[in-house]
């Protein structure tokens, strides 16, 4: 029994019951109605910083009762509601409340409408409570923001808000503005006329110099309703997701300040409004198909922070690739781990980068764009071949040296992420599976580049092909198992080599690759397809027969989509379509499920025990990866 007299655990908030409205790098998180400070993720966030805690609206006179809301847009959202303490006393409600709120990189719009129908004059005041907060992000995640000191100059229909490093302007034309008790109080004396609209907005302009990242200045390159007409035209669902799922791709894209017109997908919201090196490769990857300019903009930019030296407390060596960019550490209390602000602590994004390029080559990257990224390509191969192997056992690998990084280092990067099929953690150095697979395909894809544009020269294309087919022969003497649940690829290597026998969704990404054998493809989609991993709504991560498995195991049972995606991909460049296409249907399942806005992951929950799939309450929405599932789904059924 827990002791009342002790402190509450310090959770990360919830956000499935959330609304948000979003354009990288500003977002807002609300309830239903709009106001904000209810719950612990509520709030105007700009970069890693919430500069607004609260927002509340009322009106003298009557309740405002909440019975609509649309957010069909990622950045506006319209939320509609009753005023009945105004209204006749007929039975029709005539008097409604309009709210309207529209986010753009670094500024916040609210217009409120009072429409009514009534024969006579409607006179109120409304007034909307603003409450500064200047938190942290990640001490908003970990439970533990505490707002910071804050100044606050009113003149005339304007308020200056700070506190000693970040600041908003608010401005409320025809307002009276006052500052009391740390909140601005913004109040307009609204008279409707009989059968009128009243109209006051409020506009908030944040300002944060140590923001790294700014929004992205073009427009988005594709069609977004000739894309979504080609879904539907396949099938429904399919139109309604990836209309949805560009919607929010656009509201994601960020660049880095020194260089704005190379762009490149913010991980996902709110945490991850960033670059992440792994997140945003396999987010230009997946949506290729639509998109080859992103993918070469985020190669430049990931290229541009290419390691160049060897850093402990960076995970940094020379020609790898960064796995997340900060404009403060990252500090996770609960896990003891403390990330500077440029950190290079991923296993995998050095073989995706080279993967990337690859396929942005064969997809039309322009020839003098690849060619200027071939000393990149130089040292990420270089690191793939040398010091990826930190044991010198022929395999990539990691470990943290520091203590205070991140224990897992590929996408499954949680503490207990690699366990035996008892549920016991694996120990390191740590050997994925998957980073293998990738290493082998991106040796093999760059040495048909360097061929193709005849750059051999510190990497030939035969020293390539060698080496990957050395990987490949030691891949299959050691990765191999055989449980009750049949043959298959162990999910890593651990510590003293040992294969790591649970069943998990990273096996599907070595479809496709090359690694494997076409029947051995075959049998591990069978697995993937089997009820043990086939949730219905999507790939798990985690077999239910594993000892570990919990269907709200952040990635020991849940499903992430882009996961599922990967398997999709995978599948029909193998030249399995049946597969590919059953696993889509159960991508549109879940897409269909979550009203086309797919989360960041989902409970493993099979859809044989619920009509739609369960949330994993915290997980992230809109989701990078998650988005660009939608692309996969329409290339598998397209083809």
């Amino acid at each position: 029994m827990t002791d009342p007299h002790l402190p509450a655990p310090q959770r990360q908030p919830l956000l499935d019951q959330a609304v948000i409205a979003l354009r990288a790098p500003t977002q807002t998180w609300s309830r239903r109605s709009g106001d904000m400070g209810e719950a612990p993720i509520d709030g105007v966030y700009h970069g890693d910083i919430r500069h607004i805690r609260g927002l509340e609206l009322t009106c003298d006179g009557s309740a405002i009762e909440w019975i609509s809301l649309d957010d069909a847009d990622a950045s506006r959202v319209v939320f509609g509601g009753l005023l009945r303490g105004l209204d006749s006393p007929l039975p029709d409600p005539r008097v409604r409340l309009v709210r309207e709120r529209v986010v753009a990189d670094g500024s916040l719009t609210e217009t409120v409408r009072i429409v009514s129908a009534i024969d006579a004059a409607v006179e109120t005041t409304l007034r909307l409570a603003v409450t500064p907060d200047f938190a942290a992000l990640h001490d908003v995640k970990a439970g533990l923001a505490a707002g910071a000191s804050v100044t606050a100059d009113v003149v005339g229909d304007t308020a200056a808000v700070s506190d000693s490093e970040r600041s908003f302007d608010l401005r409320a034309p025809g307002a009276v503005l006052s500052w009391r008790d740390g909140i601005v109080q913004v109040e307009w004396d609204v008279r409707v006329p009989a059968g009128g609209t009243g109209e006051h907005t409020v506009s908030i302009e944040m300002t944060d110099p140590g923001l790294v990242v700014t929004g992205a200045r073009s427009s988005a390159p594709w069609d977004r309703p000739d894309v979504a007409r080609r879904g539907t035209a396949i099938e429904p669902r399919l139109g309604h997701w990836l209309s949805r799922a560009l919607d929010d791709l656009d509201a994601l894209r960020l660049a880095l300040p020194e260089h704005a017109d190379d762009e490149f997908y913010a991980a996902g919201a709110p945490w991850f409004f960033t670059l992440f090196g792994r997140d945003s490769l396999w987010a230009a990857r997946l949506s290729l198909p639509l998109d080859v300019r992103i993918a070469a903009s985020t190669l430049r930019v990931l290229a541009r922070l290419q390691g160049d030296a060897t850093d402990p407390d960076t995970a940094q060596q020379p020609g790898k690739i960064l796995h997340e960019l900060r404009a403060a550490a990252l500090e996770i209390p609960s896990e003891g781990v403390v990330l500077p602000p440029v950190y290079y602590g991923s296993v995998d994004a050095t073989a995706l980068w080279v993967c990337l390029l690859v396929d942005a080559w064969r997809a039309g990257m322009p020839e003098p764009e690849v060619r200027d990224l071939l000393p990149a390509l130089d040292g990420a191969l270089t690191w793939l071949r040398e010091d990826a192997d930190a044991d010198g056992d022929g395999f990539l690998d990691y470990i943290d040296e520091t203590g205070r990084g991140l224990a897992n280092q590929g996408w499954k990067d949680s503490g207990d992420s690699i366990q035996w099929r008892d549920g016991t953690l694996a120990s390191g150095p740590i050997a994925l599976c998957e980073v293998q697979a990738y290493a082998y395909e991106a040796a093999r894809g760059a040495a048909d580049l360097l061929e193709a544009l005849g750059a051999e020269d510190a990497h030939t294309a035969s020293d390539l092909r060698a080496w990957a087919s050395d990987l490949r022969a030691r891949f299959a003497a050691a990765y191999w198992v055989e449980t009750p649940e049949g043959r298959y690829p162990a999910i890593a290597l651990d510590r003293d080599k040992r294969p790591v026998d649970t069943l998990t969704s990273n096996i599907g990404h070595l479809i496709g690759t090359g690694i494997l054998d076409p029947l051995d493809e075959a049998r591990i989609a069978s697995l993937l397809l089997a009820p043990t991993m086939s949730s219905g709504y999507g790939i798990r991560t985690m077999s239910t027969d594993a000892g570990g498995y919990w269907p709200l195991a952040y990635h020991g049972g849940s499903v992430w989509l882009h996961d599922t995606a990967i398997a999709a991909h995978g599948l029909a460049r193998a030249g399995l379509r049946e597969e590919a296409t059953e696993v889509v249907a159960g991508m549109l399942a879940a897409a269909d499920g979550f009203g086309f806005r797919v989360p960041e992951l989902h409970a493993g929950d099979p859809a044989s025990q619920t009509r739609v799939p369960v949330p994993y309450p915290a997980a992230c929405r809109p989701q990078a990866w998650s988005a660009a599932a939608a692309i996969v789904a329409l290339q598998v059924l397209e083809s």
